[in-house]
């Protein structure tokens, strides 16, 4: 699963309508450059090919008062809407061992309504349980002996099933102890400061193409 599809369409859908720097200054507000590959090239990269394939829509604009180039904007097309929320559902439901698509997932969660979010959680869950027993089928941690330094690797895989488990249940009381405005139940993005501000500075290193 692509995180950085899953994040730009996301972006793109919380504006309603944005261009390649509004995204880019979104994702690295919330720090999406660290735990993702998402990076400014494959923001605009993204975007592009999204574009191509129909499940964004381009519109080019006038230059910025601000005296920048001028830019595309693009919103989500209907097919783009779809992809998106399949994206999201995988990202949560999956046992990906790639935490940034997990990561991306959590970060658009409120875009649905809370009873699938969990149902969707409690899918992850059973995933996890499933993964761990088949390991257990060929190892137990009493037999690091006989694995060798391999054991080390039964013992991660273990543990990351373990701990992923246990956060997701955590996740999932949560949910169902009402935290977090879910799709449905009002504005989930509220006035939470998401969107960053844009600084007029640094307009330049928009898109322009």
């Amino acid at each position: 699963m692509s995180a950085t599809r899953l994040l730009v369409l996301g972006a793109v859908r919380l504006h309603g309508r944005a261009h390649g720097y509004q995204v880019r200054n979104d994702l690295q507000y919330w720090g999406a450059d660290d735990w993702s590959n998402v990076k400014p090239g494959s923001i605009y990269h993204a975007l592009k090919q999204m574009a191509k394939q129909g499940l964004l829509l381009a519109h080019d604009v006038a230059p910025s008062t601000a005296g920048g180039p001028p830019r595309t904007e693009y919103e989500l097309t209907e097919a783009g809407e779809e992809t998106y929320f399949a994206l999201l559902r995988e990202a949560l439901r999956s046992r990906d061992e790639k935490l940034e698509s997990l990561a991306a997932g959590v970060g658009f969660i409120v875009d649905l309504p809370r009873a699938e979010a969990i149902g969707l959680l409690k899918e992850r869950i059973a995933a996890m349980e499933e993964w761990r027993a088949a390991v257990l089928q060929h190892y137990s941690p009493q037999d690091d002996e006989d694995f060798g330094h391999i054991g080390e690797i039964m013992r991660l895989w273990l543990h990351t099933a373990e701990s992923g488990m246990e956060w997701t249940r955590g996740l999932v009381d949560r949910l169902e102890k009402g935290s977090f405005v879910m799709a449905g139940e009002g504005d989930p993005w509220g006035a939470g400061g998401f969107i960053a501000e844009e600084d007029p500075r640094r307009q330049g290193d928009a898109e322009h193409s």
